[in-house]
């Protein structure tokens, strides 16, 4: 007896509705709202004019590779010192996430450096510092190490003597400040001033919008954020940065898809009250983007300038005539958290849903190998010989069929990273992935749904299957059923698509 189409189609519809329900009624549940307009972000001031003063950059400089000794490794770096007579202010650049090399600081460092700032521009360590573990507090400690070498230089004014910190580095350069007096400035460029997690996922989101992302994608991804247990990634900074007494300067491009800068600014001025520090400047860069540059290319206008004459200036530029000034930022949506995962849904039950699917996977064939190897088959040969091929070509259609949704899950993940960077263009390739995803889900659970049916109804018709076979058709079945309860979890069924 063979089902029906009609019956089938009922079927696969009432666990398609069941496994959509899952995404929905299952936490966690991340829908950032609009962020409030501020009416002191709406009418921000022009810059003032003798912070964009030109800067001569041409005085001679000389350069030196040094090497310090460190917690567990040495840092190498580039010292770059003017030429001129006298001492002169010092900056170490610290930088963001990844793999920090001191090769991206370049073209600031040499336009410092013929300006009148001696620099230092170090890699990242690679000894306690990974994709999973980053302590913030001992990257602090390699910046200070570069602070205390330049201030034994007689090239270098030890009163003047700051950090300039890009991106993640924003959480590290507090710690150094609040840590040492020897710091005798701060510059942050980027600075998030609220937890990793929430500014990945604000940034996610931004992005996803600016890529026209359907909204499963987004959910698709904060779910999985939801599910990774790295403790950095919910560190708070504004202990440290409520500590800073040193003169501070801030920079936020406006056309920056990576920082929620104006809840970032919110909390640098909390903090900076919290620590009855007045010393702090903040300026809104035009068309800037997370480097200060403009649309990857050359330094917004004025960044420069009013980094190198805020340098030279100090003490004097500490206390800035507004606080506040440049370009007016426009941000749409607050920086939510992403609330954790169940216990169920976290990273290592994934990895086991996914093990575990895989071991039904090959638990048919390696059954099938061991009773070969044995000469062992007491099933009816006819009736077998009919009825289970059909069913082992629809079993192989469904392990085929859930590899390609674990690769095209990774792959549009993959697709969404590249585009974040460069987003010409990118929202049909972005569209297109994600429909290939939410088919290929859809296409597992009508294999799954005719699967059982074909199975039963082969049952009926005299199939008498061995053990081995029997493995096979629960390996598979099982392993099946597993993924797609993971896919609902993370909205592969949800509606509207």
């Amino acid at each position: 007896m063979r089902t029906g189409r009609g019956t089938l189609s009922v079927a696969a519809g009432l666990v398609l509705v069941a496994l959509a329900s899952v995404g929905y009624v299952l936490p966690p549940a991340f829908d950032p709202p609009p962020l409030k307009a501020d009416p002191a972000f709406q009418s921000i001031p022009a810059q003032p004019g003798g912070e964009l003063r030109p800067v001569v950059a041409a005085d001679p400089v000389r350069s030196e590779e040094i090497s310090i000794p460190a917690e567990a490794q040495r840092l190498e770096g580039t010292l770059r010192l003017p030429v001129t007579p006298g001492r002169h202010p010092a900056m170490v650049f610290v930088s963001g996430s990844g793999n920090g090399s001191r090769t991206e600081f370049t073209p600031q460092a040499e336009f410092l450096a013929k300006a009148g700032v001696a620099t230092i521009a170090f890699d990242k360590r690679t000894v306690g510092y990974n994709f999973r573990d980053r302590d913030f507090g001992l990257l602090a400690d390699d910046a200070l190490r570069m602070v205390e070498y330049l201030r034994t230089r007689p090239e270098v004014d030890p009163a003047r003597v700051g950090i300039w910190a890009v991106s993640e580095g924003g959480w590290v350069a507090p710690i150094a400040a609040a840590k040492s007096s020897a710091v005798g400035f701060m510059v942050l460029v980027s600075s998030p001033n609220v937890s990793p997690l929430r500014q990945v996922a604000w940034a996610l989101n931004e992005q996803l919008l600016r890529l026209r992302a359907p909204i499963g994608a987004r959910d698709l991804l904060t779910r999985a954020m939801g599910g990774v247990g790295f403790d950095f990634l919910r560190y708070d900074a504004m202990p440290a940065l409520s500590q800073v007494k040193q003169p501070v300067l801030a920079f936020y491009g406006t056309t920056d898809p990576s920082i929620p800068f104006v809840e970032s600014t919110k909390a640098l001025i909390t903090a900076m009250h919290k620590a009855g520090n007045d010393d702090y400047t903040i300026r809104f860069m035009g068309n800037g983007d997370h480097a200060m540059r403009v649309k990857g290319g050359p330094f917004t206008k004025g960044y420069l300038e009013t980094l190198a004459n805020w340098i030279k200036g100090l003490p004097g530029t500490a206390r800035p005539a507004v606080h506040m000034a440049g370009a007016t930022p426009v941000q749409r949506f607050e920086a939510s958290d992403v609330p954790a995962a169940p216990w169920y849904a976290g990273g290592t039950m994934l990895g086991l849903t996914i093990c575990l699917a895989a071991v039904g996977y090959v638990a048919g064939p390696v059954a099938a190998v061991l009773v070969r190897l044995r000469h062992r088959n007491h099933t009816p040969a006819e009736t077998n010989a009919r009825l289970w091929p059909p069913i082992r070509r629809r079993l192989s259609r469904m392990a085929w069929a859930a590899l390609g949704l674990l690769v095209s899950v990774v792959a549009f993940i993959t697709l969404l990273v590249m585009f974040s960077v460069n987003q010409a263009g990118a929202w049909p390739a972005v569209l297109a992935g994600w429909l290939v995803v939410r088919l290929l889900a859809v296409l597992m659970l009508i294999q799954e749904v005719t699967a059982v049916a074909a199975y039963v109804s082969a049952l009926r018709e005299g199939l008498q299957p061995s053990r081995w076979q029997h493995v096979t058709v629960g390996g598979v079945l099982g392993g099946t059923g597993l993924l797609l309860v993971a896919a609902a979890y993370y909205g592969l069924f949800s509606f509207p698509w």
